[in-house]
């Protein structure tokens, strides 16, 4: 017996939180067809920052990682809003681009958007497996440590 969406994300403790209201001129979704994209998601929970600030080397890693996990968890509330409250509907993830706050010389930054792209595969099966950019960047809202976005496409 499969297990639905919902089954898989409390038999791994995911607790899909209420989406923030956007903060400019911009939607959390936007379907198109099947497709539907995500706008990104930061390391945040309730509006407050949970991870902020760069990630500085190898011993930041694992905050970054759980960094990008969080981004991913609040792009899958949007995700669930987008297809009306049934994660069923998703046929799979085709891109993930996350971008980390990371010092010049931080070389690791594949591995910190790891966070994200291992939740989606722990979620979705195969079908949570994606094409991805991991960019090392100066600056991210609210001084956020990851963003995340992601287009995923609906079952026909």
């Amino acid at each position: 017996m499969t297990l639905s969406i919902a089954d898989r994300l409390r038999e791994l403790g995911v607790e899909l939180p209420a989406l923030p209201k956007p903060g400019g001129s911009y939607v959390p979704f936007r379907r198109h067809g099947d497709l539907v994209f995500l706008a990104g998601q930061t390391s945040s929970r309730d509006g407050k920052a949970v991870y902020s600030g760069p990630v500085q080397g190898p011993e930041d890693i694992e905050r970054g990682y759980a960094a990008a996990r969080l981004c991913a968890v609040n792009m899958l509330a949007a995700l669930n809003q987008a297809c009306d409250g049934d994660l069923d509907r998703v046929g799979g993830c085709l891109k993930v681009n996350g971008y980390v706050l990371a010092a010049p010389t931080f070389e690791s930054v594949p591995a910190v958007v790891n966070g994200a792209s291992d939740l989606l595969v722990e979620i979705f099966g195969e079908a949570g497996r994606h094409a991805r950019t991991a960019v090392g960047v100066a600056v991210l809202p609210r001084n956020a440590t990851v963003e995340v976005e992601a287009t995923f496409f609906l079952k026909s």
